[in-house]
């Protein structure tokens, strides 16, 4: 029987951009109108666009399932700051974003503050230079947004100095080079979002954790399929990996109302064939001590294999071994970056089988092809999507409304959601 619903039903769709902080873990999310599958801004009125945004946040895909545990940023312009719009949102879920064309006047200052009494946080977006507007306005907002593509570069200290003088926090918007991250990072600016951030390849510099080589090895037992004394023994030479795999199996298992107190407990409520995912996902956390649903490598990477995993199981319902398959393609496409080697060095030392070896570097196959999809889906491009749908005859059952229902599904999976 097919798991999935008719692909006639109605699709709704968000869009979201990561906002992290100086450390590189993610810090909140700016939510977006979207109308299709199809990863770009169709806005024709603003009220609208905000109103489809939190009707389908809130009561459509759930907040949990869109941000997980992080604030969402709404756009809002005047209309919208007085309607009772606003009390559909959690203060301590949503940031109101003020829009650049706002009008500002005694009316909007004297609203903001009485939400702002009922624990709103407002932020002045897309700010480009220092004027009587700007100056007018932080007292009534909470967080300065600036248009590092617009501002001039000669003013960004003083405007820096001017909103921290004022007790704001600064989110540095359009961050599009590294260059440009430092020099936010220098001026005082907290949090940081742009199409910087969107490319892995920015993380390929991260500190090398010495636990890699452990995981790899450990990855290794578990293909063997052990038996559980071997495992145990295993995984008790490296109690690093242990306490990060124990909260992994909680995060699990806690949803079922149950607690993993033991490592054989976790071995038993997750299985091998969980253990194997979470060992595979633990190579992309940098040991920093960030938490691991907030490090922006992972993310990407546990919703890619998902995504991977979720379309596989659409496409053949019943082969686990081919949806395993897909979800260690997925996983396993970005694994070079942390490592720092080249692709082919990676997928040899793993002695991944041919087909997931293939996929990753070639494209190759139906693997290939999912893959290609889900790096298309990343990026907002429908037309590499149809294309990667095209090259196989198989994946004509993937849909653009599957395809971005799964979506939803996998990024909602690594949220916080529970890893079934």
């Amino acid at each position: 029987m097919n798991d999935f619903p008719s692909t006639r039903a109605p699709r709704v769709y968000v869009g979201r951009q990561p906002i992290l902080d100086g450390a590189g873990a993610l810090a909140a999310y700016e939510l977006l109108f979207r109308d299709s599958p199809d990863n770009r801004a169709r806005v024709h009125d603003d009220v609208q666009a905000t109103a489809h945004v939190v009707a389908r946040t809130v009561g459509e895909m759930g907040v949990s399932a869109v941000l997980g545990l992080h604030p969402g940023y709404v756009n809002m312009n005047r209309e919208l700051i007085f309607d009772d719009i606003v009390h559909l949102m959690h203060p301590e879920r949503f940031v109101l974003e003020l829009l650049e064309s706002i009008v500002f006047d005694d009316a909007l200052f004297k609203r903001c503050a009485q939400l702002r009494r009922e624990g709103f946080r407002f932020a002045l977006d897309d700010v480009t230079r220092i004027d009587d507007t700007l100056l007018a306005a932080l007292p009534s907002v909470d967080i300065v947004k600036v248009d590092l593509l617009a501002a001039e570069r000669a003013e960004l200290p003083e405007l820096a100095s001017i909103a921290k003088k004022h007790g704001k926090l600064l989110v540095a918007e359009k961050v599009e080079t590294h260059e440009d991250f430092i020099e936010a990072r220098d001026l005082g600016f907290d949090l940081f979002q742009g199409y910087f951030f969107a490319r892995p390849q920015v993380l390929s510099a991260r500190r090398a954790s010495p636990a890699r080589g452990t995981l790899l090895r450990l990855l290794a037992v578990l293909g063997a399929e052990p038996g559980l004394r071997e495992l145990e023994a295993e995984l008790k030479r490296n109690p690093d990996i242990v306490l990060q795999l124990m909260r992994l199996a909680n995060s699990s298992a806690h949803a079922r109302g149950r607690r993993v107190s033991s490592l054989r407990d976790a071995v038993a409520a997750a299985g091998t064939r969980q253990l194997m995912r979470w060992t595979q996902l633990l190579l992309y956390a940098d040991g920093s001590g960030l938490p691991w649903r907030s490090d922006p490598l992972l993310q990407l990477v546990g919703a890619r294999a998902r995504f991977m995993e979720l379309a596989a199981h659409a496409l053949r319902p019943s082969d686990e071994a081919f949806s395993d398959a897909a979800f260690m393609a997925g996983v396993f496409s970005l694994v070079h970056v942390v490592l720092d080697m080249q692709p082919a060095q990676i997928v040899d030392k793993l002695h991944l089988a041919a087909d997931i070896r293939s996929a990753i570097l070639g494209g190759e196959g139906v693997l290939g092809a999912l893959l290609g999809i889900a790096q298309a889906a990343e990026r907002g491009d429908a037309r590499a999507i149809d294309t990667c749908r095209l090259a196989e005859p198989a994946l004509d059952a993937l849909t653009p409304a599957l395809l971005a229902r799964l979506q939803v599904e996998a990024a909602a999976w690594f949220a916080g959601q529970p890893l079934d």
